[in-house]
């Protein structure tokens, strides 16, 4: 894969205290920037610190696949991942970031965007829009390779989003960069609780768990998406628009799931995973419905804490 050349293109941009650093890829090359990556080595992750997702395992890995093996996209991969705290959607995410560019988190063609933390003051909706708009347009042309990371879209002020549907579709042109080759990522947990009963319901007639599908959950997740008026992809053109490639759904995780979260999370700190510490961690923890031992309330979310008050 190409790697950065000599610095023939400086871009700054200072919008409403939003700075644009410079980075060292021409605009007339196949400059990939920091953009090396490695999927085996992606899913090899997946698997050892992933636990209970089958289904986005397979829709992010085939996704990507798929993404990266077309020369010239027609239009940026646009995923959504949803499901209910604790799942591993932000783990996932840093599993993406971390393999697909060499610098990982610290790449500067990795964006993240808060809610809490980049649009608090819903009064300034106006020029937030035209902070993002800025922002995602600067960078593209920096480097067309770029990952978009928007977390906590259930809390994101509703219209907002709707600032960037022009980079999403097929239709838009970035001057000087491929912007179809970018990644978008939202990460909400809308539709967790939809998803949570499709999975109880399957454990109740004692189907596998793996042989839920996409299609058993894709439209409950819309559904519940565009009826909340508090969301941020409420009443959105990238919903209407069917501008979503991949909607990633994460199911509740069974008592035998947080145990491998257990495992995994001690090993990590260096601590012998033995079983019966393994058992009374996991047993201490939450879990729905109530009077049920079925699904954790909060996945694996709190094990690294729990680990330690245990010890």
């Amino acid at each position: 894969m190409a790697t950065c050349c000599l610095l023939q293109f400086v871009l700054v941009v200072a919008v409403s205290g939003w700075e644009l650093p410079a980075l060292p890829c021409s605009l007339y090359s196949r400059c990939e920037c920091d953009f090396q990556p490695d999927l085996l080595a992606l899913d090899c992750d997946f698997a050892r610190n992933v636990f209970g997702q089958h289904l986005a395992r397979e829709l992010l890995v085939k996704a990507l696949t798929d993404f990266l093996e077309t020369e010239e996209p027609s239009k940026p991969l646009v995923l959504s991942f949803h499901g209910w705290s604790g799942t591993g959607k932000t783990l996932v995410s840093s599993l993406l970031v971390n393999h697909l560019f060499r610098d990982g988190s610290r790449s500067p063609h990795v964006h993240r965007f808060s809610p809490i933390l980049h649009f608090p003051h819903i009064d300034r909706i106006k020029s937030y829009k035209e902070d993002l708009r800025h922002w995602i347009q600067g960078n593209l042309t920096a480097c067309g390779r770029s990952l978009f990371l928007f977390e906590e879209m259930d809390k994101m002020p509703p219209g907002l989003i709707d600032e960037i549907v022009p980079f999403l579709g097929p239709d838009w042109v970035v001057y000087g960069s491929n912007y179809r080759k970018a990644i978008f990522l939202f990460i909400s947990n809308a539709g967790g609780e939809d998803i949570n009963r499709v999975a109880f319901e399957a454990w109740q007639n004692r189907k596998d768990r793996e042989e839920i599908q996409l299609r058993d959950v894709e439209s409950i997740i819309s559904n519940s998406v565009i009826s909340n008026r508090n969301h941020g992809f409420w009443n959105s053109e990238i919903i209407h628009g069917n501008l979503i490639d991949v909607v990633v759904p994460f199911l509740p995780l069974r008592p035998s799931h947080v145990k491998q979260c257990i495992r995994n999370e001690m090993k990590q700190q260096g601590i012998e995973p033995e079983e019966d510490i393994v058992r009374s961690i996991a047993e201490n923890l939450i879990y729905f419905p109530e009077g049920e031992h079925v699904f954790s309330s909060t996945g694996c979310k709190t094990v690294a804490s729990r680990i330690s008050y245990f010890l």
